[in-house]
């Protein structure tokens, strides 16, 4: 089982989490969330966990005191726990850090909210994380993407454990497209391979598929993929239909196989093809 601690001034924005596939992992006891309102660290007579910064600037940042003092009320771990503060100046969240995160113990997650925080706050993280290069009123909404991604991976949460295996990102290229009944929607047929019952055809359609829409989509993935010798094929007949792709062939173009030659007769006596 996996925990998720949030550290949140606002843990009612978590309800999503208590629904679909989140609510089914929590009630076969395959995750756990928690959340703390570190609000109730706070010292002052009002409450406040924000104040003015040093030196002027807009708006308010998040006081170090209330924080602090709820990571180090958390009971001490069982396993391996991480904090990750979320912050707009982080790493960018992606499908290899979920995959990473989703075998830990424990996660922490820290939410920002108003203009910032403390800069001390950073020491208690073991990392920081964003999830794109913007800004959000809080880090709330970040967190449960986090913790969507990472659930999703753990073992028994999904029907079948292969459905997070073949999405887009977890292989670096985006998945192929797909189809249901009926097989003609106003005019809209589904591909004819599909429904022909051919497995190794679909296979094969599939894979090309997913190649193609990854180079016309989002190229940036391909610099982080290995090509198989089975893609070589594919990726030729590509080249056919998206002359831009040619651009990439130096990646592939290892993988050809070698001529074939024939065997040697009288009337072939050098085994020429």
């Amino acid at each position: 089982m996996i925990q998720f601690t949030v550290l949140t001034l606002f843990p009612e924005m978590f309800a999503p989490l208590q629904e679909s596939i989140l609510k089914r992992a929590q009630e076969a006891g395959l995750i756990k969330i928690q959340f703390v309102n570190f609000r109730d660290y706070a010292t002052s007579k009002h409450r406040n966990v924000d104040d003015v910064p040093y030196g002027g600037g807009a708006g308010m940042l998040l006081k170090p005191e209330p924080i602090f003092a709820a990571i180090r009320d958390l009971p001490q771990p069982c396993g391996r726990r991480r904090v990750i503060l979320m912050s707009p100046q982080g790493d960018v969240f992606r499908q290899e850090k979920a995959k990473e995160w989703s075998e830990q113990e424990e996660l922490v997650f820290i939410c920002g909210h108003y203009e910032g925080f403390d800069e001390r706050i950073r020491e208690l993280a073991d990392e920081e994380v964003s999830i794109g290069d913007y800004v959000l009123t809080g880090g709330e909404l970040a967190a449960m993407v986090m913790i969507d991604a990472v659930v999703r991976l753990i073992p028994g949460v999904l029907g079948e454990d292969t459905s997070a295996e073949e999405d887009s990102h977890s292989i670096s290229l985006l998945e192929y497209p797909q189809y249901t009944r009926p097989a003609n929607f106003e005019g809209r047929q589904v591909p004819e391979i599909l429904l022909s019952g051919h497995h190794a055809m679909i296979k094969r359609w599939q894979r090309k598929e997913s190649l193609r829409r990854t180079f016309l989509r989002r190229p940036d993935l391909i610099n982080a993929f290995t090509f198989g010798a089975d893609d070589y094929p594919l990726l030729e007949e590509l080249i056919l239909d998206h002359e831009e792709i040619a651009a990439w062939q130096a990646r592939w173009k290892h993988l050809c196989p070698p001529p074939k030659r024939r065997r040697k007769s009288s009337h072939n006596p050098e085994g020429n093809q």
